[in-house]
């Protein structure tokens, strides 16, 4: 476990931990809106099943080998949501620090309290507090996009790490890689996004939980037929393919992080290799699989 590099500003006490938190008044680089959609995501859906965290994590960490992650390895997990990821690097790491700027440490805190190497921490990226090459291995999975400046914040995911440690990063993709057909369905569907994320939390949740009912179930189930009968080239073309081996629980929980968020950026392959270069970034591989696009890149 690290030390802090400055004192918390304040200390929010749980039934499970007492939990650090660093977020400033005049925080930098955070859209509050959006950050307080997570907390109220993250208290609605914290509930996961470890075989489903385990599954899904392998998919984020398919391209990390073992000598970039192992039990010698201090790991920061930024924006640590529900601390899912956290748990699942726990058996693979030495210790991870967890942080998030959102109330979702509340959930984080409880799923994690039975594991000695984890430690949950409040704060923004922007204020980490821990000195700059301190971590062996620092990921964030599916937050940077939500960021109003994301290279900045990449910045300062890589500004922890050891000289010759690794960053694991995903970022939402814009299609790149899809038809012109699949950009088009997006940008009807993102209509829908700036609508849901204005509504009030309940009434965002029960809209988002009618989405994956009407639409990421039905299209899910339709891509697994598609690959049994036409095979996994064809499978790919269907929207929301990913969902066809996932529970509906993770398909209630990403359709509220998909349309219940004010703040939503987009990336394409080429973008996000450039900003990992120009963060100090080399070796930088991306999975050739779902979801799209996660990349690592060791630190010079």
């Amino acid at each position: 476990m690290l030390a802090y590099q400055s004192s918390p500003v304040q200390k929010l006490v749980t039934a499970d931990a007492e939990i650090n938190s660093f977020i400033l008044p005049d925080e930098k680089n955070l859209d509050k809106k959006t950050v307080d959609s997570f907390g109220d995501e993250w208290s609605s859906f914290h509930s996961f099943d470890d075989a489903e965290i385990e599954k899904i994590g392998d998919e984020y960490f398919d391209i990390v080998k073992e000598n970039q992650l192992n039990k010698n390895s201090l790991v920061l997990d930024v924006g640590c949501g529900s601390g899912r990821w956290s748990k699942y690097v726990a058996s693979k790491a030495k210790f991870v620090e967890a942080v998030d700027p959102s109330n979702a440490v509340y959930v984080a805190s409880k799923l994690t309290s039975n594991l000695s190497n984890v430690r949950v921490t409040q704060a923004g990226v922007s204020n980490i507090p821990f000195a700059n090459d301190s971590f062996d291995f620092v990921f964030s999975l599916g937050v940077l996009h939500h960021i109003p400046n994301t290279q900045q914040a990449m910045q300062s995911c890589v500004e922890k790490l050891k000289s010759g440690g690794y960053f694991l990063v995903y970022l939402y993709y814009r299609f790149d890689n899809k038809s012109v057909l699949f950009k088009l369905l997006f940008a009807f569907s993102n209509v829908f996004r700036l609508v849901i994320s204005k509504m009030p939390h309940g009434l965002k949740k029960i809209v988002c939980n009618l989405i994956a009912a009407v639409v990421y179930f039905p299209l899910a189930k339709i891509s697994s037929l598609v690959k049994n009968i036409f095979g996994e080239k064809m499978q790919q073309k269907i929207p929301l393919f990913y969902y066809a081996n996932k529970s509906f629980y993770i398909m209630q929980n990403d359709a509220l992080d998909r349309f219940g968020t004010p703040l939503e950026q987009r990336f394409t392959k080429k973008e996000i290799e450039k900003m990992m270069i120009d963060c100090g970034l080399t070796e930088i591989v991306f999975s050739a699989q779902t979801p799209y696009w996660h990349a690592i890149g060791k630190k010079k």
